[in-house]
């Protein structure tokens, strides 16, 4: 028996010295840890046997009977599902980054992306160029880093999901996106002009066509904010009532499919709540909606948006509201201009190129201009994100800007003697509009976090909105499940570290159907995390220059996640990738199981066997 470098200890000739029949070795096991198996029950002793990608044995307390090709030492850890993120947007980053770094570092195994509406197929060949632009400007993916990584090569969506097929290392599903089936039927019509019925009639038939190749369901947006590259509203915000509710009537004929919906940003009105209690009971699918959040400066919003969820209930739908259990923590910049060209008037200053847009921030008449627009009652909600003096500057790139980084922007105009919003130009133009600032926000006030940890147990709430592969310069809550675990459950003790796992594993995998992961259970897919609980957390965040192109992107690796296998294989070692690629691509049907609207709500119902 030997022990090799990475910490797995190889049993080279027990086969033969133990006189073990071929098949009679498993091929991982997993000892000494303490196992939470995903369904909310106590944690236990146990030791996992692996063999095949499966889980096959999970002993207790005396050990596994088999013995093992590879053993790993989980002495004083906790042995877990993977996580499941169900909102994400590596649809392209699967291209360059087959293993969507850098969520498996904090121990996320299976990933649904297709969100929003924004998918890379189906796909017309002279659309290609629309495509990448939009999620540029909308989902804020490095132009350079989409034309430099992805081969745009297909036209359907199976022959996208071909492309991934056998050649990633997380699991991963897509659901088929709106504006993707809208500009592919109808062109540059797409964007603000109505449907036809024909045009109708023609994006069902290709939603039919990719959910048939195993699309995960429909996603679709109608989010003030989704603006294209030209600054119009991306092609589903044109769609009236009646096509998605056509296109979601199309989910109802494929096993194993769901919905996803962005209805607006802030409170919902009559029309919003019809609108998705009328999509569940046209597919007969739950639908999740993006995002919920807590704000002390609007205590009753998240609650007058469930709202939506109870008046479905009472039509046999199921609505469930999507939420990030961590503060929302944005690094806005003038680069990508993504929030600031929300506010009205920005939004032909921010789709400028890089060169005419500095011109527009160097011109004191423009800055006024955009200073008055900030400051409007028109910018709604908007003007808490700009309200520049509290802003934090969090990351500067040149010799100028030296030594700002970590303080306020008030502080400096203070120190300066200038106008708060001049000083956050002249930041920016010096670094060529890379700085990053963050808002502040009403996240972390008194009872904030308590009333958050109220919602994260509401059977009308579901873990995730982590968008991670998307806003690659503007948001870190890709690291949310270990922000959950350490920060949350270790330090703030706002629930129970069992209670915890599930909501990240068992509760989203049977939401959406997904056969086989979510739990620790013999017969049952070995995604497995192994994780120090005294120490599990988000390291700190930092910009790396790896993506295609050169482009920048936030990144974290995580503290106390030792091991993260997907289909029995080790993917992480700690900080680092292990260079397997054991993922699976899931298709609906194959990969998952339908579940029918009405029939998901609280843990009792989704613990189910």
């Amino acid at each position: 028996m030997t022990v090799t470098s990475d910490g797995i200890t190889c049993l080279e000739t027990l086969r033969e010295s133990a006189g073990y029949k071929e098949g009679g070795m498993l091929d991982l096991a997993i000892i000494g840890g303490t196992v939470i198996d995903g369904t909310g029950t106590a944690r236990r002793r146990a030791d996992v046997g692996i063999k095949n990608g499966q889980v096959v044995a999970l002993a207790e307390p005396k050990g596994l009977d088999e013995p093992a090709a590879k053993t790993i030492d989980a002495t004083g850890l906790f042995v877990t599902p993977g996580f499941i993120d169900i909102h994400t947007h590596y649809d392209a980053q699967l291209f360059w980054d087959p293993v969507a770094s850098p969520s498996p570092l904090h121990g996320v195994t299976t990933v649904v992306g297709g969100n929003c509406g924004f998918t890379v197929a189906p796909l017309v060949e002279t659309q290609a160029g629309y495509l990448m632009r939009m999620l540029a400007r909308v989902e804020g993916m490095p132009l350079a880093s989409l034309e430099a990584g992805v081969p745009w090569d297909w036209r359907t969506f199976a022959d996208y999901l071909d492309r991934l097929e056998g050649s990633i290392g997380i699991n991963a599903g897509f659901l088929v996106g709106h504006s993707a089936l809208r500009r592919a039927v109808m062109g540059e019509d797409s964007v603000g002009q109505a449907a036809s019925l024909t045009q109708v009639d023609a994006m069902v038939r290709l939603l039919h066509e990719s959910l048939a190749a195993g699309g995960l369901g429909f996603s679709s947006s109608q989010a003030p904010t989704h603006n294209d590259a030209e600054g119009d509203p991306v092609p589903s915000r044109a769609a009236v009532p009646e096509e998605i509710l056509s296109l979601a009537a199309a989910v109802s004929d494929h096993p194993g499919t769901t919905l996803e919906f962005i209805p607006t940003i802030g409170p919902f009105s009559p029309e919003h709540i019809e609108l998705m209690t009328g999509m569940s009971l046209a597919a007969n699918r739950p639908l999740n909606w993006n995002v919920l959040g807590v704000n002390a400066r609007n205590p009753d919003m998240h609650l007058q948006q469930l709202s939506a969820s109870d008046h479905a209930a009472e039509h046999g739908a199921t609505v469930l509201a999507l939420t990030v259990p961590d503060t929302m923590r944005f690094r806005l910049n003038f680069l990508s201009g993504f929030i600031f060209d929300a506010i009205p008037g920005w939004e032909a200053a921010m789709a400028l190129p890089k060169e005419a847009k500095m011109k527009v921030l160097a011109d004191s008449e423009e800055r006024g201009r955009l200073r008055e627009a900030a400051a409007s009652p028109a910018a709604g909600p908007l003007r808490g994100m700009v309200n520049w003096p509290p802003m934090a500057i969090c990351e500067t790139f040149t010799d100028v800007n030296r030594g700002l980084a970590g303080r306020t922007v008030g502080s400096v105009a203070e120190e300066r003697g200038q106008d708060p919003f001049d000083v956050v130009c002249d930041i920016a133009l010096a670094d060529e509009l890379r700085t990053s600032f963050s808002p502040r926000l009403a996240t972390d006030e008194p009872g904030v976090w308590e009333k958050r940890a109220e919602l994260w147990r509401d059977p009308r709430v579901l873990l995730g909105a982590s968008d991670a592969g998307a806003h690659l310069d503007m948001i870190d809550s890709f690291t949310y499940t270990t922000a959950l675990l350490g920060p949350s459950v270790r330090d703030r003790g706002l629930i129970g570290l069992e209670e915890a796992v599930h909501l990240l594993t068992d509760r989203p995998a049977r939401v959406y159907g997904i056969t086989g992961r979510g739990r620790i259970a013999p017969g049952w897919q070995a995604d497995l995390v192994v994780l120090d609980p005294e120490r599990v957390g988000p390291g700190p965040v930092h910009t790396r220059y790896d993506l295609p192109g050169g482009a920048g992107r936030l990144y974290a690796e995580a503290e106390g996640i030792e091991w993260v296998l997907v289909n029995g294989a080790p993917l992480v070692q700690g900080s680092n990738f292990t260079g397997e690629r054991p993922g699976r691509l899931l298709r609906s049907g194959r990969d998952t199981e339908t579940v029918e609207a009405g029939s998901v709500g609280g843990r009792s119902q989704l613990t189910a066997s």
